[in-house]
């Protein structure tokens, strides 16, 4: 693309809707992330902060709800509203968002501003069907109707809570139709924003009053003391405790693996898919810097950020190599940590384009991956050493069924009931790490902890 037909897309997709509308074409029609997304169009743009909230909040909140809004926009489209050019599908989706879910701008003012950025892009014909669609929703808005969920109860549940009916049809079959509908409800709450302090810069009991001082509003965390959920979203690493590494930001669930890992100072810790590397910095903040741990990663750029967040965070134990984890051999670990690929399930919240993007199909790719994965990390742990098995994913096939397949084929493991470590609310029937976000209230994440016998 020329520096001109850039600078011409820029001028066509400009303001905080017109971008909106941009980032969810691209979500659509790439295979790229809505997060990386929106990252590259925050860091291109001369919006300011306030603007900058304005798109995240639309473009989240767009994807968030997709399955509502689109069922909505479909019984008021003349035709098939998924067959709809991309610009005029994506500017009523946006449009519609605004005006279910946001009451700072009148339902008049969304609609002007839909219908002239759809007539600018595409002509009158669109804007006009453009202005009539929404001024019929906004009409009938307080009489839209759902399918009957005595009739259609998956196509109710799909629609109200906006996720895929594949989806859907597993949950109420494993977890019935109340808990099924708390999940969805829970996986579509704005996520919150959760710190974990640097063991080696500060102390919870300090962290607590540097928060106390600034007016930022927070919850402990609800099972390890290294956690603080925010209660209000900020720019936090705008703060200048992010930049003398006193956190990260990361949720509570990724160190309850971490936990039960149970590295000790001097422990020599391999780290297979450590990427962006906040599991390998809290388990630098377990051992106390002293040891070793080796962070694995195919992509070096992926482990230029992490060292340049072990440094802000002043970890020197940290040893990263750009390699596949498949073909990594190099001696045999005390501790080894396989927080393998998932299909992030337990990540709707923060992650909401999983949802659209993923199907059955992934979920049998990814668990070939995935065992591969942990038979690998089983030739690298150190007779009596622990291997952590982890996802952030709710899936029985990405968790139990795996360890369940391994332990079957690899009987010098025995799996290591994790209630020593955590209450017995955070684990399943067989003792591993299972979280779930309407229960916890923290992503939902999976750990197993394997120790080697021989």
């Amino acid at each position: 693309m020329t520096v001109l037909e850039e600078h011409t897309i820029q001028n066509l997709y400009e303001g905080v809707r017109g971008l909106a509308v941009k980032i969810l074409n691209r979500v659509e029609r790439t295979d790229a992330y809505l997060e990386k997304l929106l990252d590259n169009e925050m860091r291109n743009t001369e919006l300011n902060g306030q603007d900058k909230a304005l798109l995240y909040e639309i473009v989240h909140g767009v994807i968030r709800w997709m399955g509502r809004l689109d069922w909505i926009l479909n019984g008021f489209y003349k035709g098939q509203f998924s067959k709809a050019i991309p610009n005029l599908k994506n500017g009523l989706r946006v449009a519609l968002y605004q005006i279910l879910f946001l009451d700072k701008i009148p339902d008049y003012a969304v609609v002007n501003e839909a219908v002239e950025f759809v007539k600018k892009l595409q002509g009158q014909k669109p804007a006009d069907l453009t202005n009539a669609i929404l001024r019929n929703i906004i009409r009938s808005k307080n009489a839209i109707r759902y399918p009957d969920p005595n009739e259609d109860l998956l196509g109710y549940i799909s629609a109200f809570y906006s996720h895929p009916s594949w989806m859907v049809k597993r949950y109420l079959a494993r977890f019935g139709r109340e808990n099924t509908e708390k999940l969805l409800a829970a996986n579509n709450e704005k996520p919150y924003l959760t710190l974990k302090i640097n063991a080696l810069k500060t102390k919870p009991e300090e962290f607590r009053e540097l928060l106390n001082s600034v007016n930022l509003r927070f919850n402990s965390g609800r099972y390890l003391p290294e956690f603080f959920q925010l209660q209000n979203l900020t720019n936090i690493t705008a703060w200048e405790y992010y930049n003398q590494g006193y956190f990260n930001v990361q949720d509570e669930s990724a160190g309850l693996a971490c936990r039960l890992l149970d590295p000790q100072p001097g422990m020599r810790v391999l780290d297979m898919c450590s990427a962006p590397g906040g599991k390998t910095a809290y388990i630098a903040g377990l051992i106390h810097d002293e040891g070793e741990i080796v962070a694995l990663d195919r992509y070096d750029s992926r482990l230029n950020i992490m060292r340049k967040n072990m440094q802000r965070l002043g970890i020197k134990s940290v040893k990263t190599i750009e390699i596949d984890a498949l073909e990594y051999n190099n001696g045999k670990f005390d501790r080894v940590l396989a927080d393998v690929p998932c299909l992030g399930s337990g990540t709707l919240s923060k992650k909401p384009d999983i949802k659209w993007k993923k199907d059955l199909l992934d979920l049998k790719r990814i668990t070939d991956i995935q065992y591969e994965l942990l038979i690998k990390a089983s030739t690298l742990v150190k007779p009596g050493g622990v291997l952590v098995y982890s996802t952030c994913s709710i899936e029985p096939e990405e968790n139990g069924e795996i360890v369940k397949k391994f332990l079957n084929n690899n009987p010098a493991f025995i799996l290591k009931d994790a209630s020593d470590q955590f209450p017995k609310e955070l684990l399943d029937e067989t003792g591993c790490v299972q979280t779930l976000p309407h229960i916890h209230h923290m992503d939902g994440a999976f750990a197993a902890r394997l120790v080697y016998t021989c």
